[in-house]
């Protein structure tokens, strides 16, 4: 074998490792979720969403809820028996409408209990997923967000209020159509909610109540809601999250880089023995 045989070789392994490297993810990942579904019975599915790189340029390309992620998850529903309970791993900055509340009202309509993990976050559309759960398991230090709806890149809330506050003959045709198409998002983002909660078993009202809290735009879009202010707003929420969702985080890597930007020795560390405290040392 000559020295051009060993360079061509060479460059074709380096250009398969990273299929090969993501295979071997994908089955690893497929593992831990036969392992956590032996475990507590259920049909587990993941859905997250890293910041990725796009194949081959290498450009940075931004994951969120689409409509591919609600005919995935649909379909997973559909193969699953309605008496086998759903797990569903969820890690995403929130997505589009459409697809959130499509995948919302099947997990509602699922008849065994449904349980959402959020291991980091689950932001926006995310949110309305967490609402179709009979019990969310967050992270002590995970966070879910408003769902206050964007016209454009601006909060429906905030144009709203701004429209008001101006007599009419100051706004132009383009604004007030804005502001009409503002106030029908807001509408709709509130009823669905309310429709998720009420169908999750939620009384009217305490639904109405809750989905006022997350839709009228007392906080910015990406406002954290953490365990106990998802709790003092009705959420059945617990922070009793198995480790094999940690585990199913990790095989998901950010786009490598040339020198990580967290850095620490990965064990655990115990508390140190003090003396006086009772304790053998």
């Amino acid at each position: 074998m000559n020295t051009g045989d060993v360079l061509w070789i060479a460059l074709l392994f380096l250009a398969l490792q990273p299929m090969l490297r993501q295979r071997m993810l994908v089955a690893t990942r497929r593992r831990l979720i036969r392992q956590l579904e032996r475990r507590r019975g259920s049909r587990v599915i993941g859905l997250v969403h890293r910041q990725e790189l796009m194949s081959v340029l290498g450009f940075p390309l931004a994951r969120f809820i689409n409509i591919e992620d609600s005919e995935e998850v649909l379909r997973a529903v559909q193969l699953t028996d309605a008496d086998v309970p759903i797990d569903l791993i969820l890690h995403t900055p929130g997505g589009l409408v459409l697809a959130a509340e499509q995948i919302a009202h099947a997990l509602v309509a699922h008849r065994a209990r449904v349980t959402v993990f959020v291991p980091h976050y689950a932001m926006s559309g995310g949110t309305l997923l967490a609402l179709a759960a009979d019990e969310i398991v967050m992270a002590p230090h995970a966070v879910l967000g408003p769902l206050d709806p964007q016209v454009g890149q601006l909060p429906a809330a905030s144009i709203v209020k701004a429209v008001g506050r101006k007599e009419a003959k100051d706004i132009d045709d383009q604004t007030f159509i804005l502001a009409d198409v503002a106030e029908k998002a807001l509408a709709q983002v509130h009823d669905c909610v309310v429709r998720v909660l009420v169908g999750n078993g939620w009384e009217t009202a305490r639904a109405a109540a809750v989905a006022k809290a997350l839709t009228e735009g007392r906080w910015t879009h990406d406002y954290p809601i953490t365990v106990d202010e998802a709790r003092a707003l009705g959420l059945k929420v617990t922070v009793d999250m198995p480790p094999e969702v940690y585990e199913f985080m990790r095989l998901f890597p950010q786009p490598g880089a040339r020198r990580p930007s967290v850095e620490y020795v990965e064990a655990p560390y115990p508390a140190p023995h003090r003396a006086g405290d009772g304790r053998p040392r």
